[in-house]
């Protein structure tokens, strides 16, 4: 991928009765009287761009009716409705539409969800994969008796206890990780046995495509990342290359990358959390951030109507009992300043350098409510350079990877071990990497506790959690020592580690 992004926070989930109220309810300046109703006929001018759109309304069949009609005579064609939660994916090439839609009554929020034209999502890894090949994988052998052939450079495993919580309980087949990103290929040998077909598809467009295969990655050369996760996800203890966190868990894919500029548009998330939602998966890793802005600001039309869709998504998923987990990003930004530069948005068209409040524009979905957000450690349990951080603002932490930290083992590569397409495998760094451990360990907490709903899943995560608290000192992106100013908060909570690293072992064992 060429892009690199970013993410981050967390909240509560809300019984299914509230959750739409919740989602409207947290958004500053949502009005909550209707818009007057547009008496005639706009004049629609077609000689735009032909964008898409999220329309939100609310979740009631009448006023939906309503606003179809509306969009129809603005120049709009509905892709989908999603009418459990009030949210409408359209495309138009009208260039007044978001300003005509608006106007019409029930209608709470609209706006184009890009920039350019359609057919004219980005990830959190840092750097390109370095590969290990099958052929070096499976002449590789271990010494020990039920150790994978590569766990031995598997450092992050160790680190959190997940090699010694497989022996006791590696995660039960009832429990699905949904892995929404860029397809996962899914008849590698490390996860073909571990993967759920019946809750995977391919959600770009924003109307969920179930057809066999349409889950796996367009261009494997440059799609790896989903099958990445998925590896240090639910990789089997098989005796064959590597293992996971939650090695006996499921894995489902929910491709949301575009083909054409691999971004993650918000009508393709927003139906990859109603699909993983329906289909009863209990855990979502996301590592990503949703493209084209990599802070959305209320303030702004467009970019709020994207953040109340998603909030509305994501509400949904949890008042179904999904427990979203999505990655910090790789800014290294201290998301609860009062200022931070974003010189990447809109990411689809031309960038503009612009300064914004992370408390007042949003980075999604890893800033909307009841979504936890996590950070990167290295071996070392220290903040991994190219980490976001922000007390407040940071659930929990995992191991991500650093190059500058090296560990003890055989190749004595700091980064992320984890499969990848084409029987391969290699490694990778990035909050991207640190997000898809914290789903493991959601997910074997999820096999110990099957009660457990998302509310309680997140407070179990933060409960197991180890906080080694703010270290003396962090490495920056040279490689070079620096004192550790940034990291505010104590031994229970800071902005580094939000309540801790993960422990998949305690996960198992209390």
């Amino acid at each position: 991928m060429a892009h690199l992004r970013s993410r981050r926070l967390r909240a509560l989930a809300l019984p299914a009765g509230l959750a739409l109220t919740a989602s409207l309810g947290i958004l500053p300046g949502a009005s909550a009287s209707a818009a007057p109703q547009v008496s005639a006929a706009p004049q629609v001018a077609t000689d735009g761009p032909n964008l898409a759109y999220v329309v939100n309304t609310s979740a009631d069949h009448r006023t939906i009716a309503s606003v179809k009609r509306e969009i129809s005579r603005a120049g709009g064609t509905v892709v989908i409705a999603y009418e459990k939660i009030g949210v409408i994916v359209v495309h138009s090439a009208n260039p007044e539409f978001g300003k005509q839609i608006r106007a019409v009554r029930g209608v709470q929020s609209a706006g184009a969800t890009r920039t350019t034209p359609l057919n004219a999502a980005a990830t959190t890894d840092e750097g390109s994969p370095e590969y290990i090949s099958a052929a070096r994988a499976a002449a590789t052998t271990s010494t020990a008796s039920g150790v994978e052939p590569l766990e031995a450079n598997q450092w992050d495993l160790r680190a959190i206890g997940a090699d010694k919580a497989a022996k006791i309980n590696p995660g039960s087949s009832k429990v699905t990780v949904g892995v929404i990103d860029t397809g996962v290929d899914d008849t590698h040998p490390d996860l073909a046995a571990n993967f759920s077909a019946s809750q995977s598809a391919n959600c770009v467009g924003g109307v969920a495509d179930t057809t066999p295969g349409a889950w796996r990655p367009y261009n494997p050369a440059e799609d790896y990342h989903g099958t990445h996760v998925a590896g240090e996800i639910a990789a089997a203890r098989n005796g064959i290359g590597v293992a996971g966190v939650a090695p006996g868990v499921k894995v489902a894919a929910i491709k949301v990358s575009d083909p054409v500029n691999g971004l993650f548009y918000p009508e393709n998330v927003v139906c990859a959390f109603v699909f993983a939602a329906d289909k009863g998966i209990e855990v979502t890793n996301n590592s990503y951030y949703v493209d084209p802005w990599l802070y959305n600001c209320l303030s702004d039309p467009d970019q709020k109507a994207i953040y109340d869709a998603l909030n509305r998504a994501s509400l949904y998923a949890q008042s179904k009992g999904t427990l979203n987990v999505a990655s910090a990003g790789n800014s290294n930004d201290d998301l609860d300043s009062n200022a931070l530069t974003d010189a990447s948005s809109p990411d689809d068209s031309t960038a503009v350098t612009r300064t914004v409040d992370p408390h007042k524009c949003f980075d999604v979905p890893t800033q909307l409510p009841g979504v936890v957000t996590v950070a990167a450690v290295g071996v070392q349990n220290v903040k991994s350079y190219y980490s976001s951080y922000g007390k407040g603002v940071i659930d929990v932490a995992a191991p991500g990877g650093d190059k500058f930290q090296i560990p003890d083992t055989p190749d004595k590569n700091g980064r992320i071990l984890a499969t990848l397409p084409g029987n391969t495998y290699g490694y990778l760094q990035g909050t991207s990497m640190a997000s898809p451990h914290v789903a493991g360990v959601a997910a074997l907490l999820k096999s110990a506790h099957p009660w457990a709903g998302p509310l309680a899943l997140q407070a179990l995560l933060k409960a197991e959690a180890d906080n080694p608290g703010c270290p003396d000192k962090v490495y920056d992106s040279t490689g070079q020592l620096i004192d550790a100013t940034t990291c505010k908060g104590g031994q229970r909570v800071n902005g580094y580690n939000g309540f801790g690293i993960v422990d998949a072992l305690d996960a198992v064992k209390k």
